[in-house]
């Protein structure tokens, strides 16, 4: 999340034809190119953000093109209210695709539509609401051949209409389904997949540079690398906490590519000349950093979670997509050992915390000169925070199962041991002896412990499993959930998206379900940055949502390298089923279903080999049923919750049925 607030500005560059990206060097790096994601056959759309005065546009009378109203940049598409009116691009498709196309739409009254036609005929529309500000609208996916002519039209209603900033994006390889007893989740999934797509880059699209809302036609363009939008829309660019946070669900929807470029990106600006950090915001061509939070190599803003949570997302990325360049490529090795080594002790030297941990610290100063904690809403001097040393804790655990991958067995061994040891000195030191509210969840650059509410340096503590399970975990979730709830709650919602992961983490899923429901019941509330639309539109809201239901409320863990995968139920209270369709992991897709906690059904629907099932049930049972077979089953405790378990093979075609007796 960028937390400084701003306006909406255009890409005011034209969508350019696909051409073959040249390889892009982060900040002078060695890149991904385009070669890494699926080609998609070009999709030209001229004059989006209608800055050239909609010349590629066909007019009614009573449309035009006007200043006094843009989503961003200087101009946008007007429709006088009445019937009849129609402004449109027809465009052909020379290639074979499928595209999702969306626009920032803003209406005096009902009765307007949003259309797209092929050949003539219209295959999705939707109607606009009475809504003057701008809302980003999406349609599709519409499957194009070559020689299809796809028309985007934007038709009138009873009161104007305001259109601008269009934005084809590429359907994404991955189309999940949920079914459930339960409508709601059903409905929440079907908008977050739909809503996180529209936000994907087409790479080889021209966009600017460094546009934000101070320079809002950028200081040049280039070529778009493979990514997705992570931050508010009027910059030109991703930010790495967005990014983190978004992954999953970029995962779940096949963007593999994607993540993939973005996270090198990121490995990539994380030199000595900037002691370790990753820049925190970086332009869509995946190589330069966003200006506005960059002046130069000792001035640029930087968090410390942000270091730690790209090495735990980069090893979440290489078990959902099973790409052996999260362990050969030296760029993205060199970002693990350096974050998890030289940068901790380059930035350990304010809090003594003795022989047993080093702890990386911020500066107290500032974003820009480097902060603690992601909650920039304080202004606290915070030398050490719970954010911080919780999202240490799972990059050292991401390295050292990075490093059994790879079969550097010493490297595990020691990352394994790293984390033990800062996990003790957490809970028998750091975090001092309170709970509840008691509990300490920072420190000053002057020694001071601090407790009470630290929002992000509170839920990031167990979010991130630092804290041991027990009474006191328990009574500081209940601290989290009442606080999230009360007067002092976060203000901005991309920041409650973090709850529901808080909450699944620690084996409360009716919690999580709450807020869960909490976020997508807001979604067509105003953001509080009032140029940013609905809450719905910030990419975090639905990435987030996507990931959540799959990993959280199906309990999914991927492990497409060793072509494993493990699944509990998360469903909440009153839930009696759930089931995804499309669940792609790797190169297999799966349709996976939970009958409450008691019963689960694999399908391997599409894939080339065998993968093993792990289907993990709640409590101690000494058998379970496969497929009716009643079998010994595993009993452990993972993080203080107890799971009895059975592995079977599931080749693909197979459906296998597994349940507690």
């Amino acid at each position: 999340m960028t937390r400084s607030r701003m306006t909406l500005l255009s890409a005011v560059a034209l969508l350019a034809a696909l051409a073959p990206l040249t390889p892009l060097g982060p900040l002078g790096g060695k890149s991904a190119t385009a070669a890494e994601a699926p080609r998609q056959e070009p999709l030209t759309v001229r004059d989006p953000g209608f800055e050239l005065g909609g010349s590629a546009w066909q007019f009614t009378p009573g449309t035009g093109t006007a200043t006094n109203n843009p989503h961003s940049g200087k101009r946008l598409a007007y429709l006088d209210a009445g019937s009849g009116r129609k402004v449109s691009q027809t465009v052909t498709a020379t290639g074979r695709g499928a595209y999702v196309v969306s626009a920032w739409i803003a209406t005096g009254g009902p009765g307007g539509k949003y259309v797209l036609r092929i050949n003539g005929t219209v295959v999705v529309s939707q109607a606009l609401p009475a809504a003057a500000n701008y809302r980003r609208h999406t349609l599709g996916s519409v499957d194009l051949s070559p020689g299809d002519r796809l028309e985007i039209a934007f038709e009138s209603g009873d009161g104007w209409v305001n259109a601008d900033d269009v934005m084809v994006s590429p359907a994404a390889p991955a189309r999940p389904k949920v079914t459930s007893s339960d409508p709601r989740v059903a409905e929440m999934f079907a908008w977050a997949t739909k809503k996180a797509n529209s936000w994907v880059h087409l790479p080889g699209t021209e966009g600017p540079l460094n546009a934000d809302e101070r320079q809002t036609g950028g200081t040049g363009s280039a070529l778009y690398g493979p990514s997705y939008w992570a931050g508010y829309a009027n910059r030109s660019g991703y930010y790495s906490r967005d990014m983190a946070h978004q992954l999953a669900g970029a995962g779940v929807l096949g963007l593999h590519a994607e993540n993939k470029a973005m996270l090198r990106a990121f490995a990539a600006s994380a030199t000595p000349e900037h002691r370790y950090y990753p820049v925190w915001a970086l332009n869509f061509d995946n190589r330069t950093p966003l200006s506005i939070d960059y002046r130069n190599p000792g001035l640029f803003v930087r968090e410390v979670p942000a270091v730690f949570e790209l090495v735990q997302k980069a090893e979440e990325a290489y078990r959902w997509s099973g790409d052996r360049a999260y362990l050969d490529d030296p760029a993205l090795w060199d970002f693990y050992r350096h974050a998890t080594e030289e940068f901790v002790t380059l930035h350990d030297g304010q809090k003594d915390n003795g022989p047993r941990a080093e702890v990386a610290e911020g500066t107290g100063k500032g974003i820009f000169q480097g902060v603690a904690s992601y909650n920039e809403q304080s202004d606290e001097p915070l030398a050490e925070s719970g954010d911080a040393i919780g999202s240490q804790y799972r990059a050292y655990r991401a390295v050292a199962s990075l490093a059994r991958a790879k079969g550097d067995k010493k490297t595990a061994a020691r990352f394994d041991r790293k984390a033990r040891d800062l996990k003790s000195y957490f809970n028998t030191a750091w975090s001092g002896g309170g709970s509840g509210a008691d509990m300490v969840r920072g420190y000053t650059t002057d020694g001071r412990a601090l407790t009470g509410w630290g929002k992000e340096n509170s839920w990031f503590m167990p979010m991130k499993g630092i804290v041991a399970p027990g009474e006191r975990r328990e009574a500081y979730l209940d601290y989290i959930d009442a606080q999230s709830s009360g007067p002092d709650r976060p203000t901005n919602i991309e920041a409650l998206t973090y709850l529901p992961d808080t909450f699944f983490a620690n084996d409360r899923p009716d919690t999580a379900w709450k807020w869960m429901q909490h976020v997508y019941a807001q979604k067509d509330v105003q953001h509080v940055n009032t140029r940013q639309g609905t809450n719905g539109d910030y990419p975090e809201v639905s990435f987030s949502l996507v990931g959540q239901t799959v990993e959280g409320l199906m309990g999914v863990a991927p492990n497409a390298p060793a072509r494993t995968l493990t699944t509990h139920s998360g469903l909440p209270s009153g839930m009696q089923w759930l089931a995804v369709e499309d669940l792609r992991v790797g190169d297999s897709a799966f349709t996976l279903r939970h009958d409450t906690a008691r019963r689960s059904t694999l399908t391997h629907t599409t894939g080339a080999t065998p993968y093993t099932w792990e289907a993990r049930f709640r409590g101690t049972h000494r058998t379970l049923k496969v497929d009716g077979m009643v079998k010994p089953a595993r009993t452990e405790v993972i993080d203080g919750v107890t799971y009895s378990s059975v592995r079977t093979r599931v080749a693909p075609g197979r459906t296998v049925t597994v349940e507690v007796r």
